[in-house]
């Protein structure tokens, strides 16, 4: 693919949630990119998931496609962080998609721009989230 085809799939939100996680593991790991991108190794098929002029591109803001789910379970490696960090941080920067929590973390949703909504908007979202909590998936309130 192109730089430019590559350019044309990015999508901008303004957002830098998994550039930063990126940025800030690899200096607390005191890795290169080459050395990290050796460690984004998926767990699934054992192999490199993502390479080194992609983390660079990533951390530097300049536009990258967005990881699929090998490349994230690579990264999760890589970084040495759990694969949900991961996969919230690609999912806010390319996608808008916050994660939204119930109470008791029993049930997550993701929200678009949930971030960025005025409060009485995410009081909504949370007692959307935690009725679906006490319903159960039957819809009966009284079964859990």
């Amino acid at each position: 693919m192109s730089l430019m085809a590559a350019e044309d799939q990015a999508t901008p939100t303004g957002r830098t949630q998994l550039r930063d996680l990126v940025r800030e593991r690899k200096a607390e790991l005191g890795l290169s990119y080459d050395r990290l991108a050796e460690r984004c190794v998926d767990p699934k098929s054992g192999e490199q998931t993502v390479k080194s002029s992609w983390l660079h591109r990533l951390v530097s803001g300049l536009a990258v496609q967005p990881p699929d789910v090998p490349q994230l379970r690579g990264m999760a490696a890589g970084l040495d962080v759990p694969l949900g960090l991961v996969q919230e941080a690609a999912a806010a920067e390319f996608f808008g998609l916050d994660t939204v929590w119930s109470d008791d973390r029993a049930v997550r949703t993701l929200v678009h721009r949930y971030e960025e909504m005025d409060p009485e908007d995410q009081r909504r979202v949370q007692s959307l989230i935690e009725t679906y909590r006490a319903t159960g998936r039957s819809g009966d309130p009284n079964s859990k």
